[in-house]
């Protein structure tokens, strides 16, 4: 029993760092930009590691053998689609124009197997509630839909109203779960004092009793304590 335990404990071991390794090698694709194929490797890599950890007649050499290999193929994919334009139609796919001018392509929703209330669930995750608002939409590759509004439902930006630009400043958590992110408050260019400052004036004397706090550039700062 204990030399099983061993055995499973060094296979998940090194599995975890070959996974750990390939993931590193292959980039973020696998995750950010995955196409079918990404998402069958992925599934086809858990499936070899897994069913190899849990095989008792299975050494780590095999483990490590059919991760690398496994690892290599996709590689070898990524490098050939980067090197010859002409792979990436098959091995990726290709964006699909599904809306033009603002009319349905029949055809293409057709070849690439997309009803209507597909096509309108995807419109509704870019905010998109009518399909007569859309000039163009593209169906990438992952399945994803991107959207170029008419004119007539396209928010104005403020050039277009001549409004002058205001710089754009990033948010900095300072709380999280009742705990202060002190290089989060270091980097924001603030000390402890000044946060004791901050929530006492939201009526809070611990920072335990915070949820979630958040500070932007000219404004206060923003506190949701665990009693609201």
């Amino acid at each position: 029993m204990n030399t099983n335990i061993f055995h499973l404990s060094i296979e998940l071991f090194v599995g975890f760092l070959a996974l750990l390794i390939i993931t590193k090698v292959l980039g973020k694709t696998q995750i950010t930009q995955i196409t079918p194929f990404d998402f069958i490797s992925a599934l086809v890599l858990g499936e070899l590691v897994g069913n190899a950890i849990y095989d008792k007649d299975i050494s780590v050499w095999y483990v490590l053998y059919a991760i690398t290999l496994w690892g290599m193929l996709i590689y070898a994919v990524e490098l050939l689609t980067q090197k010859f334009k002409g792979t990436r139609k098959i091995l990726e796919g290709k964006p699909a124009i599904v809306i033009r001018n603002g009319k349905l392509d029949r055809d293409e929703l057709k070849k690439n197997k997309l009803d209507i209330n597909q096509l309108q669930h995807l419109l509704r995750d870019k905010d998109v509630f009518s399909i007569r608002e859309v000039e163009f939409a593209i169906l990438e590759a992952n399945g994803s839909v991107n959207v170029l509004k008419k004119s007539n439902y396209v928010t104005p930006t403020r050039k277009d109203l001549n409004i002058t630009p205001q710089q754009v400043n990033l948010p900095i958590s300072i709380i999280l779960d009742g705990e202060v992110l002190w290089d989060n408050l270091s980097e924001a260019g603030f000390n402890e004092i000044w946060l004791n400052r901050q929530l006492s004036y939201h009526g809070i004397t611990n920072p335990e009793q915070v949820l979630f706090a958040e500070w932007l550039e000219g404004e206060p700062l923003f506190v949701t304590s665990y009693h609201l």
